[in-house]
């Protein structure tokens, strides 16, 4: 356990349609640091996961998304998968949950799809990131620039492309939740 990260407490959000690894990998990655983890789903119900090409478990979420604000953690993890992100753009409540990570400076980490979310919080622009090839004209259109790579940081900022590249995302989140507040990560 990381001394740096004793203390620390970490949101993750999403609701169905979730990419199973994509949650689980970092949940993981972040308790064996001692870091507190809460999966926060809009109702604050349980939210079935996406397992690569057919549904898998149900995830026990820990808050509901009204109960929550971005000063209660340190970061926020957004998972991807299709169908995740492409419901949590269109919630207010989750894209003001969102821009409050980016306006306090604190380390948001997304993945695959999820830079979707990103794009409609309007937090996107002049940002170097990475994303699902499906997703980079999107971004690129909302002003980041895209590039392939498995793991890019941008003050405070993390994306990685798929789940396979789960390992590094992990790896600069933990980084990134040591490091603390960025002065570059804005809304």
């Amino acid at each position: 356990m990381s001394q740096a990260q004793s203390g620390k407490r970490v949101a993750i959000l999403a609701t169905h349609g979730f990419e199973e690894s994509e949650l689980s990998a970092p949940r993981a990655a972040l308790r064996s640091q001692g870091v507190e983890v809460h999966v926060v789903s809009p109702d604050g119900k349980g939210i079935r996961a996406w397992a690569e090409t057919d549904w898998g478990d149900t995830y026990e979420a820990d808050k509901a998304l009204s109960d929550v604000d971005s000063t209660d953690y340190h970061a926020l993890v957004l998972p991807g998968g299709l169908f995740n992100p492409d419901e949590l753009r269109l919630n207010d409540q989750a894209l003001d949950f969102v821009r409050g990570f980016f306006e306090a400076g604190k380390p948001v980490a997304a993945i695959c799809h999820a830079p979707w979310i990103l794009i409609n919080a309007g937090v996107v622009e002049g940002r170097r990131m990475t994303s699902v090839a499906s997703v980079a004209e999107d971004l690129k259109n909302a002003g980041a620039e895209w590039v392939d790579e498995k793991v890019v940081v941008d003050n405070g900022l993390v994306t990685s492309r798929t789940p396979k590249d789960l390992d590094a995302f992990n790896d600069k989140l933990i980084e990134e939740l040591a490091e603390g507040r960025h002065s570059g990560q804005h809304a």
